[in-house]
């Protein structure tokens, strides 16, 4: 199992980051209906890609460092 790279973990953060702000901007916009599912889903989407780009910029920091 290969274990993904500083800058991969960043990306994935961010894109997971956009999907927990588009989801709730298209429910505004009534283009989704809005449902406990989908407001979960877009709250797990968010904290999950804060959490990955932080432990991402974190790892990628430090391996410059050395």
């Amino acid at each position: 199992m290969s274990r993904l790279q500083p800058i991969q973990l960043i990306l994935i953060g961010i894109v997971l980051m956009l999907v927990g702000w588009v989801l709730p901007f298209l429910m505004v916009l009534q283009v989704l209906a809005s449902s406990y599912a989908l407001n979960f889903l877009s709250y797990v989407a968010q904290i999950s890609g804060l959490f990955l780009g932080i432990i991402g910029a974190a790892t990628y920091v430090r391996l410059k460092k050395k």
